[in-house]
């Protein structure tokens, strides 16, 4: 392998347990056999679920809005006239 291959990847140890910190060989055979792929992309899978989970999914922004923005928002939204959404989904209970 090239020095460029090789610097991409990391080594990966199977426990010789499954446990909550991680699985045995056997196991991510199973789990790549109903998945449908091979061991490399369940664990890919695996990571890629777990990202979602736990990082979040967005940049964060600048923080608050400033006096500017809400400025340029209310300039583009109608100002006072009361509007109120109904919903179909529930049905209000007449008495």
């Amino acid at each position: 392998m090239s020095a460029r291959t090789t610097a991409n990847q990391i080594a990966f140890r199977y426990r010789t347990v499954d446990s909550s910190t991680g699985v045995t060989r056997e196991t991510a055979k199973h789990l790549a056999e109903f998945l449908g792929v091979d061991e490399t992309q369940a664990i890919h899978r695996a990571l890629r679920e777990l990202a979602i989970k736990l990082l979040p999914q967005y940049e964060a922004d600048d923080g608050p809005l400033t006096v500017a923005q809400v400025r340029q928002i209310k300039k583009h939204v109608p100002q006072g006239a009361k509007r109120s959404v109904r919903s179909s989904l529930l049905e209000a209970e007449i008495v």
